[in-house]
């Protein structure tokens, strides 16, 4: 029985590329599986926070209920005429300042780690435009030019079964596991913003300046995002394809590549 239910899910999908996708699924309210450190971080923070935002909320909750149950008017309490205490108002200064002070200790070591750069064995540059992403993996040269290509959105008519609609591209990213990469991410005319969730990475794409992100995949899969930066009529289909594989198959494909 489950066999077939596997090969009923595998059949539905079309695809075994979808299965191993990473991307946003009807009525999905938390984070995507991450793929990076800094996205485990950037969840692993969200939780801590979460934990803090429950107790507080709860015990807020928990006063106002109280108040409203034994200062009815129609139980006849008369409420204390005290109008200041200086213990109370202390307790509630402090309190609250070691609560930032835990929030900010976490909050700053991941805003520091996320900025961090290592020194790269890849390095890919993102370009924005009107409405499409282009790239660049400067890395590699043939006849004094670059590996590069530019990555449109696939349109609904050319879509294979199991693909995305408004996810999908003609030209994807191509990225080794396990190995310190570098994104420069620019734009050629307005403001656009290179984002993908599954990596933590969100940067502005800026005219005339070089943003930078430092990724490190953990493991093989293909990583779907978008452009997140309101950039005119056709904001909404820029979409961004990584697929993440092997040392030895990213060569092979970049050697494809430039034989090409």
């Amino acid at each position: 029985m489950f066999l077939v239910a596997l090969i009923f899910i595998i059949i539905s999908y079309g695809m075994v590329d979808s299965l191993r996708a990473d991307y946003a699924e009807k009525w999905q309210l938390d984070f995507q599986d991450p793929a990076t450190p800094v996205m485990e971080g950037i969840i692993n923070l969200h939780h801590d926070l979460w934990f803090f935002l429950i107790l507080i909320a709860v015990f807020v909750l928990w006063i106002l209920l109280r108040t409203l149950w034994f200062f009815d008017r129609s139980r006849g309490t008369v409420p204390s005429k005290v109008v200041h205490g200086t213990v109370l108002e202390i307790v509630w200064t402090i309190a609250p300042s070691f609560i930032l002070l835990a929030i900010a200790i976490p909050s700053f070591a991941l805003l520091y780690s996320m900025e961090e750069s290592t020194d790269p064995a890849i390095t890919l540059k993102a370009i924005g435009h009107q409405w499409y992403w282009s790239y660049e993996y400067s890395d590699y040269t043939t006849d004094s030019e670059s590996l590069a290509f530019d990555s449109y959105m696939l349109p609904e008519s050319e879509l294979k079964e199991g693909q995305l609609r408004l996810l999908e591209v003609d030209n994807r990213i191509f990225l080794p596991t396990h190995t310190h990469l570098r994104v420069l991410i620019t734009s050629s005319d307005v403001l656009h913003s290179w984002a993908v969730p599954s990596l933590g990475v969100k940067v502005d794409a800026c005219p005339g300046r070089l943003n930078q992100a430092s990724i490190f995949l953990k493991r093989e899969g293909i990583f779907y995002g978008q452009c997140s930066e309101i950039c005119g009529v056709n904001h909404g289909f820029m979409p961004i394809v990584i697929e993440a594989v092997p040392l030895k198959e990213y060569v092979s494909w970049v050697s494809s590549q430039i034989q090409i």
